[in-house]
């Protein structure tokens, strides 16, 4: 399958001590089912049971590991709120990088 058409996603797994790991995968359900039986990460082996917190489609790699990078430097706090309430606003975008009409427009105003 060609690089181009896989779509990566980010996905935070919870433990039974209720820790949150991070992770990107082309494949979630094999990815959980990995760690769910000891050949995943290493930082979840016998941690189980594990349950899947959160999941989001994010589409080319390099944008799945910035958002991943982002999500691994968030404090206990900072994941719970993106498990209840998603990826915060502008995030996706900014991973894929791509800036908003908008804030194109007053960036370059700024530097004229």
């Amino acid at each position: 399958m060609p690089r181009a058409t896989v779509a990566w996603s980010l996905y935070l797994v919870r433990t039974k001590d209720g820790a949150l790991y991070t992770g990107i995968t082309v494949d979630v359900e094999r990815r959980l089912a990995q760690h769910a039986d000891g050949t995943g990460a290493k930082a979840l082996r016998g941690r189980g049971p594990l349950q899947l917190a959160f999941a989001r489609r994010i589409g080319a790699h390099g944008a799945a590991l910035r958002l991943e990078r982002r999500v691994k430097r968030l404090d206990k706090a900072g994941k719970e709120r993106l498990v209840a309430r998603g990826l915060p606003r502008g995030w996706l975008t900014a991973a894929r990088g791509t800036i908003p009409t908008r804030q194109r427009q007053s960036s370059s105003a700024t530097s004229a």
